[in-house]
């Protein structure tokens, strides 16, 4: 079975009962994070700690990059073909899905797009704990459309870090944010065109903390888990 949930920020706890409904999981099981995984933030002691321990866990983690990580050390590491797209490999049982890649797992075709704007990147420090590869490049756009291209624009699932513009503008016309950060418009533009000529089943991503189900087969996740076979949450 594939689950996805929201941002961790590296909080090894969210990954273990009862913070999540993991009992009865096994090795072949499968968690994606919709980025801000969080567990490679530039301190390799602290970092190392945190993977060796997600190393015990008894299923597979798989996540998207999001804005909240040490971008120089995750690309760093060894870079393998994986269920027909490109990932990190970080540990045996933990792989980053790299940006614009469409995977084949357990008979689900999945997108994926990490990358967000950090909002509160005043308060951070340029190469201690934020990073300009946060947001995409055209690189990495166009290499999303090709490999959509190829999948026939087709695929089950959609999944970002970062919210498609239509959902951002629904959350705001129903009061839940005020406001939306121009310096992300490119990514959720370019996610909203990726919804737009995909058929998919459902459009799952992270990033705003929040969970809500949303018009148009699109769902804001944080702590809740969703079981991608079943389209539904898990208790």
């Amino acid at each position: 079975m594939i689950y996805i949930t929201g941002d961790t920020h590296g909080d090894v706890r969210r990954f273990f009962e009862p913070q999540l409904p993991c009992a009865g999981w096994k090795p072949a099981d499968k968690l994606i994070v919709a980025g801000d995984f969080g567990m490679v933030f530039g301190n390799r002691e602290i970092d190392t700690k945190k993977l060796d321990l997600l190393s015990r866990c008894p299923f597979q983690i798989l996540f998207l990059d999001g804005n909240h990580e040490c971008f120089p050390e995750l690309f760093a590491f060894e870079e393998e073909q994986y269920c027909g797209g490109r990932v990190h490999r970080l540990r045996d049982n933990i792989r980053h899905l790299m940006r614009g890649q469409v995977y084949e797992i357990e008979g689900l075709r999945i997108f994926t797009m990490g990358g967000g704007y950090s909002i509160d990147r005043m308060m951070r420090t340029p190469g201690r704990n934020w990073w300009p590869e946060e947001m995409p490049d055209e690189a990495e756009y166009a290499e999303g459309l090709r490999n959509l291209e190829r999948a026939g624009y087709a695929v089950d699932v959609l999944i970002s870090h970062a919210a498609p513009t239509g959902s951002m503008l629904e959350l705001k016309r129903n009061g839940t944010f005020s406001h939306i950060f121009q310096q992300e418009a490119p990514l959720g533009d370019y996610l909203e065109k990726v919804a737009g000529m995909t058929r998919y089943g459902q459009f799952y991503f992270g990033h705003i903390h929040l969970d809500r189900e949303l018009s148009g087969k699109r769902t804001a996740l944080y702590h809740a888990v969703f079981c991608l076979n079943t389209g539904k949450m898990t208790e």
